[in-house]
């Protein structure tokens, strides 16, 4: 057996890293993707390796040549690599293909050994290796038959959003018999060039074939193995962090992404907050029928967005304010506020993060639930002399809640005061009392010194909207917000939203109490875990708490590295603690959480 490896391309997208080198040079964690592709290739001891080069090839040969690759490697070259497309590369080696097996290769690759060895060990002698479509993934699709068949070859000009369920994408790793390249892919190859030039794909041969009665190619489908496609500097980025080789780097990186998950393979993400019940399909389906419109056309004003803010809360727009995500709001209010100002610890590091610490006055419950109480409350700050108080309700991460009437009464309390009361009520929603807020007309002008916080995104389970509101009885500061953030701080997607909401108000009561039922169960799952104390959380996620003997750091990294799960740590806000956040998501996915730390725990 033998491999050949196509790498005569000239990588434009990913800018100057390719100006004076050819793209397989560029380096993942200090490692060129050719180096570590040989060496992964140089394992199975076979015949030869055959590449095709072309832009920077003397300079990529010369390379190749200080890697110790003990496989005997032969060079091709391809002249007019920035005149042709990657068929006239494979032509150029069909001379190779008709001599031995061959594990075909594009040199933009990054995988981990057990693809290629998913590949290699597989008994079928005619492979395209693929794997479950995925939104990160960019090129060549095909549908395949129970038996792995392929009955299409989907290039990207055909491709069908609505049809992403039934596909795989090609990894660009194949394993085709000598039998095969001699009497199908070389004969087809060389036709479909004759007649339709040198500008094309080597896919679209195989897509071709496939329409023969036996085709003899078939899928071999991946379960979870990692690869990842290398075309731009975003997809060099995320290599990065998925094939670090220090584990505590690839947390570190991870982390630091703050969201944007979805780009990686299969990763479940318990470390950010949603709403996994909402919204419905049917919403989704109407954003999706005015996509077009959408996406070109401007959105209205913030005058407007507050009237339709306005509406779906039930107060006036001149009491309302729609934020690009809670976090736009919390950056502005923050700085209307002066002197002495109170927060209870640990918490939403955002509004702390957003004020001086020389002003700030931390309440820290004494107990190993970091619970408290609005008597707490106010029997700490008595005496504290702030000016200001801000709350999270139910708490983030602890999970406290605090009833209304004892919010009432705590609001009542900072009015006698003189003290501006902030409460965050992103997670109210999904507490078990119902009928909680306090975005509600006669109180908010009853209390101008309140303000409420609201994330759209952690309730309603949009975070992609960037949606938040803040609500006041004191017209003047959010006039003056108003004109702060930006006239069009809210896109299209987002107004579109907010104008259709209220139709699902029953679809959201019915995702509550489902996300109330999840999170008890979940709950009852996590304590039966020997080392794993739950904390009652009254929002959409749990605090827990881990035997002393069980490092934090250590069981996120073991799930992560070993699960593709990411939780949140919390030693740095709990004082160096054994305390975790776990997002509460749907069963199933919680589920996999649950075998994860059992596993990891030795349970």
């Amino acid at each position: 057996m033998q491999a050949i490896i196509l790498a005569a391309g000239m990588g434009k997208r990913l800018k100057e890293l390719t100006q004076n080198n050819t793209k397989c040079m560029v380096k993942v964690n200090g490692v060129s993707l050719i180096d570590r592709m040989l060496h992964q290739i140089d394992r199975y001891s076979l015949d030869r390796i055959v590449i095709v080069v072309g832009y920077e090839g003397k300079k990529l040969m010369d390379y190749i040549g200080t890697l110790d690759i003990k496989t005997p490697i032969v060079f091709i070259e391809n002249p007019i690599y920035d005149k042709t497309n990657n068929i006239y590369s494979l032509a150029l080696a069909k001379d190779w293909l008709v001599k031995d097996d061959t594990l075909l290769f594009e040199s933009d690759l990054i995988f981990e050994d057990s693809v290629l060895d998913a590949l290699v060990t597989d008994p079928r002698n005619t492979l395209v290796l693929v794997d479950k479509y995925e939104s990160w993934m960019d090129g060549t699709c095909v549908k395949i038959g129970p038996d792995d068949s392929i009955e299409a070859f989907v290039p990207g000009k055909k491709f069908k959003f609505n049809e992403i369920k039934e596909y795989y994408k090609t990894v660009n790793l194949y394993k085709f018999s000598k039998s095969f390249s001699v009497n199908k892919y070389v004969p087809f190859l060389e036709a479909y060039q004759s007649a339709l030039g040198e500008n094309e794909y080597y896919e679209q041969v195989l897509r071709v074939i496939t329409m023969l009665e036996d085709p003899e190619i078939r899928a071999k489908r991946l379960s979870g193995q990692k690869w990842y496609e290398i075309d731009d500097i975003q997809d060099l980025d995320i290599a990065e962090s998925l094939f670090s080789p220090d584990d505590d780097e690839r947390v570190k990186l991870m982390q630091g992404r703050y969201g944007g998950y979805w780009r990686y393979p299969k990763l479940l993400d318990f470390c950010y907050l949603v709403n996994p019940y909402f919204p419905p399909e049917k919403m989704k389906d109407e954003m999706r029928a005015n996509f077009d419109i959408l996406l070109t056309e401007y959105p209205s004003g913030m005058r407007v967005n507050s009237l339709l803010a306005a509406k779906n809360f039930g107060v006036h727009q001149e009491n309302i304010l729609v934020g690009n995500g809670a976090a736009e709001l919390i950056k502005s209010l923050m700085g209307y506020l002066d002197g002495k100002t109170g927060f209870i610890r640990p918490t939403f590091e955002e509004y702390p993060n957003r004020y001086d610490t020389e002003d700030s006055v931390y309440f820290i419950p004494d107990n190993k639930d970091f619970s408290y109480t609005a008597d707490d409350i106010m029997k700490f700050f008595a005496d504290k002399a702030i000016k200001n108080l801000i709350l999270i309700n139910p708490d983030n991460p602890s999970g406290n809640y605090i009833k209304k009437a004892d919010i009432i009464s705590l609001i009542y309390w900072a009015e006698i005061k003189g003290i501006t009361i902030v409460i965050d009520e992103s997670f109210a929603d999904f507490s078990d009392e119902l009928n909680n807020t306090l975005i509600e007309q006669e109180l908010l002008v009853k209390n101008p010194h309140l303000f409420v916080m609201k994330s759209i995104s952690k309730s309603y389970g949009v975070p992609g909207l960037r949606l938040g509101i803040l609500a006041s009885g004191n017209e003047e500061i959010i006039a003056k917000m108003k004109k702060d953030v930006a006239i069009w701080n809210i896109n299209s997607f987002g107004e579109f939203y907010m104008q259709i909401e209220e139709k699902y108000k029953k679809d959201y009561a019915a995702a509550l109490v489902k996300i109330r039922a999840e999170r008890a169960r979940f709950q009852d799952e996590l304590s039966r875990i020997k080392g794993v104390r739950v904390i009652p959380s009254q929002a959409n996620f749990i605090m827990v708490e881990l035997d002393e003997g069980i490092d934090p750091k250590e069981l996120l990294k073991k799930i992560l590295i070993n699960h593709n799960i990411l939780i949140k740590e919390l030693m740095n806000k709990t004082g160096g603690k054994n305390y975790l956040r776990l997002a509460v998501r749907n069963t199933e996915d919680n589920n996999k959480l649950l075998a994860a730390m059992k596993e990891e725990l030795g349970v």
